[in-house]
């Protein structure tokens, strides 16, 4: 948790000021995303925990999760393992949501072969694919690995609310 916290304060002053907390994430809020299933990978240098990143299977994908490298340690390569590891155990297409401002974020991203979607179908994935409130979801963008186009997200969409494993009322 010290990781997210420490790590996270590169979003503060650039994510609006109403979706900032500090902590950045507290102990409950990071026991509920366990309890909802991301499964975190840590990577550790000498015994020390310095970067971790989580998966979530959520329906017809998989959802990059809480990727964070302690400040000092940015830049040698911990992302890009973590996200490599976490690529390869599956097939289901990859979601990661961020925001928007976080340019360094989306940058790191997109090197890793993650494409952002399209505007047009950002709001509906992130409403089909996680549970965050409206201020996040009109201040957030969505990548995909492999990149999706309108209608293969909307495909992907439609194969998930269709889903007939699912509660009544999330089809």
């Amino acid at each position: 948790m010290a990781i997210i916290n420490e790590a996270a304060m590169a979003y503060k002053g650039v994510i609006p000021a109403d979706r900032w907390h500090d902590p950045y994430m507290p102990l409950d809020a990071l026991e509920a995303e366990i309890a909802a299933g991301v499964r975190f990978t840590g990577y550790a240098i000498d015994g020390l925990l310095v970067g971790v990143m989580g998966i979530q299977s959520v329906r017809n994908v998989r959802l990059i999760r809480h990727a964070y490298v302690l400040s000092n340690h940015q830049g040698h390569g911990i992302g890009s393992a973590l996200i490599n590891h976490l690529r390869g155990n599956g097939n289901s297409p990859i979601l990661i949501g961020t925001w928007a401002a976080a340019v360094w974020a989306i940058g790191f991203y997109r090197r890793h072969g993650f494409a952002l979607v399209p505007e047009t179908v950002t709001a509906q994935l992130l409403k089909t694919y996680w549970d965050v409130p409206e201020r996040q979801i009109a201040t957030s963008v969505v990548l995909a690995a492999p990149a999706l186009t309108v209608d293969s997200a909307q495909q992907l969409i439609a194969a998930a609310c269709h889903d007939p494993e699912l509660p009544n009322d999330l089809r």
